[in-house]
């Protein structure tokens, strides 16, 4: 038995003269859960429609357990789907919704009976067995939505974009609810979401899709600690961007000169050579900010100087923006003890940055529009100046008198 259950062949989908889904090939494994990753328009819904026979690809072929699935209506294929919208049918009650795939499939009463009471069990919704649809909440709906996708046993379930219409705290326990499921039923998920945060926390694997094509597939620690693309980069989670000239190659460090930075280590996966052009990136929780300069940088440590431009405190971490030569970098730092009579670092203190070689990354593939996904701070305060994104706005003078 193969272990790649579901597969996608050269999957190529058009509406009019925009190319959706643009030559893609997918692998995904018997019992696992697969993210389609990306914005709006990538072709993450698109290819999942065309994985449940809502549309037909103009080319390419979907292969499920062995068998070409290609041309077959959605009602011969082995696949379940949950909408966004949870798709339920307002006039029955949780338990006819549940059983509606089997009694649509004339399963003798007493089967419906069993298996329902199963789905009711594994989703907690035993309680609430005669309720109608519109007597429900968002979460609860949800439910019933998985129920009555699994109840007919498919091979694989379809999840689209299955939390985008709950509320944050809902969301975050509906995914664990989600994990606890998959975990129970063992059967394979392909799961489509614009939430990095949905995706790393319930995937095995994950598609990075942008603009038809896969940027990226990967475990979600690959794709967030090893991006390939400044695209990748800068959608999941946060980063900081360099461009960069090989100073000295060989070994498992290159060194890299940086406007403003003099030559810092960069660990080498990549065939670089001496003279040639780099684009990295270094995730802002990696940096360690210090007020006051490291005596002896540990080996294979950086530290370059900088001030602070923008601090902001969010509890847990303080987000600080500092200037080094032409970057600003955005700095995470992790609230691990609380001092009283700490001084904290603000606005125009130096500081120093440090960091790991291995903790930078060399991308594949760059492109400065990538940049536009990164956050931010609006106001560069003590120059006048605004910067690209939005935290604060400044009061117009009149205001702020006394």
């Amino acid at each position: 038995m193969s272990s790649d259950l579901l597969e996608f062949h050269g999957i190529v989908h058009s509406y009019g003269p925009i190319r959706a889904v643009d030559d893609v090939t997918l692998h995904i494994r018997r019992g696992k859960v697969f993210s389609l990753l990306g914005p709006s328009g990538c072709g993450k819904t698109t290819l999942l429609r065309i994985c449940a026979g809502f549309l037909r690809p103009r080319a390419g072929r979907v292969i499920l357990d062995g068998n070409d699935i290609t041309d077959l209506p959605p009602e011969r294929r082995q696949v379940n789907t949950v909408f966004q919208n949870y798709a339920l049918f307002p006039h029955l009650n949780v338990y006819d919704n549940i059983a509606f795939g089997l009694r649509v499939a004339s399963r003798p009463e007493a089967e419906v009976r069993r298996e329902v009471g199963r789905m009711l069990d594994l989703t907690d919704m035993g309680e609430h067995i005669r309720k109608r649809v519109s007597d429900l909440s968002g979460g609860q709906k949800q439910r019933v939505a998985i129920a009555r996708a699994l109840i007919n046993h498919p091979l694989v379930l379809l999840l689209d974009e299955p939390l985008a219409a709950l509320d944050l705290k809902l969301r975050q326990r509906m995914l664990v609810e989600l994990d606890t499921i998959h975990d129970e039923v063992g059967i394979t998920f392909l799961y489509v979401t614009h939430d990095q945060g949905e995706a790393m926390s319930i995937s095995d694997t994950i598609a990075v899709m942008n603009k038809g094509r896969v940027e990226q597939i990967g475990s979600p620690a690959e794709i967030y600690e090893a991006p390939r693309s400044s695209f990748v980069a800068a959608f999941i989670g946060d980063t900081n961007f360099f461009d960069g000239v090989v100073r000295e190659a060989g070994g498992d460090y290159c060194r890299v000169g940086i406007d403003g930075f003099g030559e810092v280590l960069f660990f080498n996966d990549k065939k670089v050579r001496v003279g040639g052009a780099v684009h990295l990136s270094l995730r802002p929780e990696k940096l360690l900010i210090l007020a006051a300069e490291p005596e002896t940088p540990a080996e294979s440590h950086n530290v370059v100087k900088g001030v602070v431009e923008e601090a902001i405190y969010l509890g847990s971490h303080t987000k600080y923006w500092v200037r080094v030569g032409e970057y600003r970098l955005a700095v995470h730092r992790q609230h691990r003890r609380f001092l009283l009579d700490e001084k904290p670092m603000q606005w125009g203190d130096t500081v120093w940055l440090e960091w790991h070689a291995d903790d930078g990354y060399m991308l594949e593939r760059y492109s400065e529009a990538d940049e536009e996904l990164l956050s931010l701070p609006d106001t560069e305060y003590g120059s006048g100046e605004a910067s690209a994104g939005t935290l604060f706005e400044e009061k117009p003078a009149a205001e702020n008198a006394p």
